[in-house]
């Protein structure tokens, strides 16, 4: 009897699924994408097509046409749905500032929309750009799951 109502109890009470390890989520970003389609405010932003981000352990860097612009430390989320990045600009452009945003990885498919053309605006919620919204939308596909990304000259992973 006591074992019926133990496996009704764990039948009726929904057990908590494991939380997203971001350690595992970072290992699944690894490598180098390339950017294939992108937005930015509502509009097309073909100039960001063709720029290459890689991943390694917790740090990142773009590149477009071989030249640098974008270096530092990136955290994901992927508990938060949807799943959250963060990117912590140290060298570049942009340096000293975070983008924030939210990401989606499918297979060989990486989807981020942050908030780099406007670091005022929140967190992005949904992947969608409008006009004044500060956001761009960046749709990446991995270069090579055999590749290992490759930091710039004294930046470790």
């Amino acid at each position: 009897m006591l074992r019926e109502l133990v496996s009704i109890a764990f039948l009726c009470c929904p057990v908590p699924a494991m939380a997203a390890d971001p350690a595992e989520e970072r290992a699944k970003l690894e490598g180098a994408w390339t950017a294939i389609s992108a937005e930015r405010n509502g509009e097309e932003a073909a100039e960001l097509v063709g720029h290459r981000l890689e991943f390694a352990g917790r740090r990142f860097h773009i590149t477009a046409q071989g030249r640098i612009l974008y270096v530092g430390s990136y955290a994901a989320e992927p508990e938060p749905q949807p799943a959250q990045i963060d990117f912590q600009h140290e060298e570049g452009e942009a340096a000293g500032e975070m983008w924030q945003g939210i990401y989606r990885l499918e297979d060989n498919t990486l989807t981020i929309c942050d908030n780099a053309v406007d670091t005022s605006k929140p967190r992005p919620t949904e992947f969608r750009t409008a006009p004044g919204s500060g956001y761009v939308l960046i749709v990446f596909r991995r270069v090579d799951f055999a590749q290992k990304p490759m930091l710039p000259r004294g930046i470790s992973g």
